[in-house]
This record gives structure tokens, C-alpha cells and sequence, in this order.
């Protein structure tokens, strides 16, 4: 490589660097009343991410959604789109636009007055329209549909009309208010595939709410956890799925069990959980550990071996107390000599064992990995939040 290449080579690195991320949420914090709704949101989005915002009801997730959007203010803290701040400036100076759940489209308008309505705002030319909401009506794959009215179609379709009429402005973000919510269970699904397949094509960032912890996991390039008001976990789906850093990201995520113990023998990043029934391996990650200190661990439903006796050293001793068949999966109930209650999941219906019989619950050490205990969102180091008092559940406003 001559000098001027490395020079070259150097400025591109250095402009890299200096680039800022797409969108950037700062501390955000926001009131209604005397409901401290959000406690300090940190959150960075890079261009080009599925960005997928999952919590239950009332924690936040949507008061979020409206403050980028720029329907609401925030209290304090900062709202960066590429950088600039977006503090006082409304939704129609940011480039950014909505996808709600009741689809929010015009009656009295056809499918293609809707898809233009933005464009007509802005004093578009008529041409350029009617290109940009042809090639929009065949992304969607709703070609031939444009003098349709919202009540003569189905629930999917006036939600493709929905997105479309977002799309059709190109924006830097689509934001996407659990826009699935009202479809039934097929048509969710399918329409998970097409916004995903959307997203890729076009290369716009998307920031999507859910409760759906499998719509989230199926659909996101990075999931955020939020819980009263704050950041519990961000990561890809395979972290927050696979590495879980409270007990809570693991039970709102995949149903985890949680276990408590004392920790022994801890070599490396692996140790033995001693429990009231038993002892168990575990993982701690890059967390350090010490023997004797009192842990939490996580420990999936499908990775649990359950036997009528003891096969390895380690295994914790229980006692079925229900069995049932639910979502493709066989669940059974075991509950430990100290009230715990694991439940351990298997493919198919086959399984030998009765309520009240005696069983041994087994893992390999990396299937249960350390977690924090339950003391309230904001704990979780590297989150980048601050702890807040627990807000009592309720639904998000607007």
C-alpha cells in the first residue's frame, strides 16, 4: 500500500469513527401527572438495524415511540437523529414516521389518496406521486388496489396500506407501534415475514414495539428490554435469549427458571450451584464469582434432563406435580424441596413418568447461566441506566 493509499485508508477509518449513530436517545425521562412514566431511556440505534422495543404494558415502551416521534416532549434528557439534536422540533421536521396498531387510515380515501397524502402535503409533482405510490403499491404487493377503500379490505391489507403510506416518504426511521396487534395469529406471522423481508430490501432502520417475546426474537437485529421506565437489557436475540443479566430478562424472555444457591468450586467461568435440593453446574459468564457467595441462575426448560434417578454427580431432587401439552411442547411441573417450582420442557407427548413420582433434574454447567437478582430495573451493569423506584403496572398512555 503506497502513502496515499494509507492516508486515504487512515481518513476513512477516522470519518468512521466520527460518524454518529442514526438515532441516539439520551436520559429521557417523561411525567404524566404525577406517574413517572420514563426514568432516564439510554438507547443507541445504528442505520440499517430491526430495532425492537419489548415490554409489557405500562412499561414504557410506547411513550418512547412517541418521543422520537416527536407527539411528545420529554422531560429531560435528549432525542439525536444523526447527531442533531431534536429537542422543540415537531414530527414534521424529523424525518421519521409512524405505523400504529388501528392503522389510522382516511375512510373517506381510496388506497391511493392515502399512500399520496404525505406526498400532496409536501407539494410533490402529481408524476412523481404516482410513481412513488405505484412502486410502493408493488413492494407491498397490493398492485391493483388503488382505488380500494379501507372498509372493503381485510385487516392485513389496510395494515399494508398503513405501512406503505409511511414507506412511500422515505423515511430515515419507521416506527412501528405493535402494528400486528390486531391480526390473528396466521396472518401475524406472515405479516412478520413481509415486514421483515421490507426492511431488508429497502434498508431502512425500524424501531418496533411488541409484548410478543417470539415476534421480537423472530423479527429484531437487536432486542430492547424495557421494565418501568428503563433499560433492563439490550442485545441481540441470541444475548437476551442466551445470556440474560436479571432473572427478570430471563422469565419475560423465554419463560426461564430461577434458581438460588450458594456458589462452589468456581473455576474459570464455571461452578457448582449448591441448592436445598441438590447441586447444579453453572456459568458465570465474564462475572466474577466468589465460593460462598449467595447466586442466581437461569436455567431453560429445554435444556433440563429429567430421570427417576441421579445419572451424573450433580442433580437436583423433585417431585412432578403436573403434566401438559402446550404449543408443540410437553411442560412438566417439578417442584424442589425448598417450594420451587422448574418446569422442564421436551418435544412430543411421550413421557413415563406420573404426578407424585420422585424425579432428578440434570444440566450441562453452560445451560444455567448467572443472573442478577430481582432488585428492581435499572441494576444491570453495562445498561446504561440509572435505578428508579418500581412503577406500578399500567398501560402506556396514548
Amino acid at each position: 500500500m503506497n502513502q496515499i493509499q494509507q492516508e486515504t485508508s487512515q481518513e476513512k477509518e477516522l470519518n468512521k469513527e466520527e460518524k454518529p449513530a442514526l438515532l441516539e436517545l439520551r436520559q429521557i425521562e417523561k411525567r404524566f401527572g404525577d406517574t413517572r412514566v420514563l426514568k432516564g431511556i439510554d438507547l443507541t440505534v445504528e442505520e440499517g438495524e430491526f430495532v425492537t422495543l419489548l415490554g409489557s404494558s405500562g412499561c414504557g415502551k410506547t411513550t418512547t415511540l412517541r418521543i422520537i416521534a416527536g407527539l411528545e416532549e420529554p422531560d429531560r434528557g435528549q432525542v439525536l437523529l444523526e447527531g442533531v439534536d431534536m429537542g422543540g422540533q415537531g414530527p414534521e421536521k424529523r424525518n421519521v414516521n409512524t405505523v400504529f396498531q388501528n392503522y389510522a387510515l382516511f375512510p373517506h380515501m381510496n388506497v391511493f389518496q392515502n399512500i399520496a397524502y404525505g406526498l400532496k402535503i409536501r407539494k410533490v409533482d402529481k408524476e412523481e406521486i404516482r410513481r412513488r405510490v405505484t412502486e410502493i403499491l408493488a413492494l407491498v404487493q397490493l398492485e391493483g388496489f388503488e382505488k380500494r377503500m379501507p372498509s372493503q379490505m381485510s385487516g392485513g391489507q389496510r395494515q399494508r396500506v398503513a405501512i406503505a403510506r409511511a414507506l412511500v416518504n422515505n423515511p430515515r426511521v419507521l416506527l412501528l407501534d405493535e402494528p400486528l396487534g390486531a391480526l390473528d395469529l396466521q396472518l401475524r406471522r406472515q405479516m412478520q415475514t413481509e415486514l421483515k423481508r421490507l426492511q431488508k430490501k429497502l434498508g431502512i432502520t425500524f424501531i418496533y414495539i411488541t409484548h410478543d417475546q417470539e415476534e421480537a426474537i423472530n423479527m429484531s437485529d437487536k432486542i430492547v428490554v424495557i421494565r418501568d421506565g428503563l433499560v433492563e437489557q439490550a442485545g441481540t436475540p441470541s444475548q437476551i435469549y442466551d445470556d440474560p443479566r436479571t432473572s427478570y430478562v430471563a422469565r419475560f424472555v423465554g419463560s426461564a427458571n430461577i434458581l438460588t444457591g450458594t456458589a462452589l468450586r468456581v473455576r474459570g467461568q464455571e461452578g457448582i450451584l449448591e441448592h436445598a435440593s441438590g447441586q447444579a453446574g453453572f456459568r458465570t459468564g465474564a462475572r466474577p464469582v466468589k465460593e460462598g457467595e449467595t447466586i442466581t441462575v437461569a436455567v431453560r426448560g429445554e435444556t433440563i434432563r429429567i430421570w427417576p434417578e441421579k445419572h451424573q454427580p450433580q442433580g437436583l431432587a423433585g417431585v412432578i406435580t403436573e403434566k401438559s401439552f402446550v404449543g408443540g411442547m410437553l411442560r412438566i411441573a417439578v417442584a424442589l424441596g425448598d417450594g420451587t417450582e422448574v418446569t422442564v420442557s421436551r418435544h412430543g407427548i411421550n413421557f413415563d413418568y406420573d404426578a407424585g413420582q420422585q424425579v432428578w433434574l440434570e444440566w450441562d454447567p453452560s445451560a444455567a447461566v448467572l443472573v442478577d437478582r430481582e432488585d428492581g430495573p435499572g441494576n444491570v451493569p453495562g445498561s446504561g441506566d440509572r435505578p428508579g423506584p418500581v412503577l406500578a403496572d399500567r398501560e402506556d398512555r396514548r
